[in-house]
């Protein structure tokens, strides 16, 4: 007995890395597979149905179900029509893992709009498309897994990717909402932050000082795009129902859970601040806790978190 066994999943952007392993796992433990990918580039351009269709060869060859869709997250009529596939071929949906992506960075000085909205269109618009499609059918049958996909340069930060960490911040907003809004219906919204040796991760430059490359190497040596698929299979399943909202990273074997914002300092004035007072008392009380520009996985410019 597989832990998704009569479950049936739409998988994003699973032609190729983190979301075919998922995808493969997913099949592995029961579950039927529409495996989604337009076969872009890493920038969004072109399209080619190969990888799609060989994922889902693959996930027939070791006796499970899955079928190809070449829409683009990107498109709402799109992920409408994955929705209505996943119930013709299947019979009904269940689960939506969404890591669908494209990678455009560049400085924020130098960044075009065009460039800005592509990303955002992709991840955060693509968070919102595939899952409003789903979103009202699990709601009627009281039951549904998503699993976003954000990114630690999102919640940390990284240089050179503010319109992907703008989105990927995005995400986390959109899956905690998600999350209180359908909790009571049997829902569960929870985003993974993988870090893993895929085709993104290897499309940024690597950094010019050798020590900083090396590191680098090794990072994504550790992290193979199949880490995170076992965290997938499990947030998909019955036994996470008591997983909702939450934010996990990993890096290959290591898992964490992120906190979500909250306060870390206070401070208070009787009758209220003036900018003077916040410059003499409320800064001064409140600097201990700021949170550093770099903290201690960040130890190059251009050196990606995922």
């Amino acid at each position: 007995m597989g832990m998704l066994d009569g479950r049936i999943a739409i998988c994003t952007g699973s032609g190729r890395g983190v979301g075919a392993e998922v995808a493969k796992l997913m099949a592995a433990n029961g579950a039927k597979i529409v495996v989604n990918d337009p076969g872009v580039s890493g920038s969004g351009e072109g399209s080619d149905q190969t990888p799609a269709q060989q994922i889902v060869s693959e996930i027939k060859a070791k006796g499970g179900e899955a079928v190809a869709n070449f829409g683009s997250v990107a498109r709402y009529e799109d992920c409408l029509a994955m929705v209505q596939q996943a119930r013709d071929a299947f019979g009904g949906l269940h689960i939506v893992f969404n890591p669908a992506g494209i990678l455009r960075d560049r400085m924020f000085h130098n960044m075009f709009p065009e460039e800005w909205q592509a990303v955002i269109d992709v991840h955060l618009t693509g968070h919102f498309n595939v899952n409003r499609a789903a979103i009202n059918l699990f709601r009627d049958q009281g039951y549904g897994r998503i699993i976003m996909v954000s990114s630690t340069s999102g919640v940390v930060g990284n240089v050179g990717q503010a319109n992907y960490g703008a989105a990927k911040m995005g995400i986390v907003a959109l899956a905690r909402i998600v999350a209180m809004e359908n909790e009571a219906k049997g829902i569960t919204a929870n985003v993974v932050l993988p870090s893993a040796d895929t085709r993104m991760t290897r499309a940024v430059p690597t950094p010019k000082d050798p020590k900083a490359a090396a590191l680098r190497e090794e990072r994504l040596r550790r992290s193979p795009a199949n880490a995170i698929a076992p965290l997938c299979v499990f947030l998909a399943s019955e036994q996470a129902s008591y997983v909702n909202g939450q934010v996990f990273h990993q890096r290959g074997a290591e898992l964490s859970l992120y906190s979500l914002p909250r306060p870390i300092r206070m401070a208070h004035r009787q009758g209220g601040w003036t900018p003077e007072t916040i410059a003499e008392n409320a800064m001064p009380a409140l600097k201990p806790g700021f949170t550093p520009l770099v903290d201690a996985r960040v130890l190059h410019p251009g050196l990606p978190l995922d």
